[in-house]
């Protein structure tokens, strides 16, 4: 489970470990007892908020013009659709 540092508190990493997820966290620098966890996996949190930040340029998406949820959840995997192939190209 990617976290922002902001959630790294003992509240927030505890029930992720018994629902076991991994929290990838790093703690903040005034923590007393520090731990390790994976920085590559870390940076890749940055891929998915500019992946989502790509999206609310959708504005359909994000104002729900489609009544029915069908509507927008299609509208929301062909915005994600075109982004992934815009990359890759």
């Amino acid at each position: 489970m990617l976290m922002d540092k902001a959630y790294e508190g003992d509240r927030t990493r505890k029930p992720a470990r018994t629902q076991r997820f991994v929290p990838v966290v790093p703690p903040k620098t005034n923590r007393q007892k520090s731990w390790r966890f994976d920085k590559k996996l870390y940076k890749r949190r940055n891929e998915v908020e500019r992946f989502f930040r790509r999206l609310k340029g959708f504005r359909r998406i994000f104002t729900r013009y489609d009544k029915l949820t069908i509507m927008s959840c299609s509208f929301l995997q062909l915005a994600m659709i075109y982004e992934l192939l815009r990359n890759v190209v």
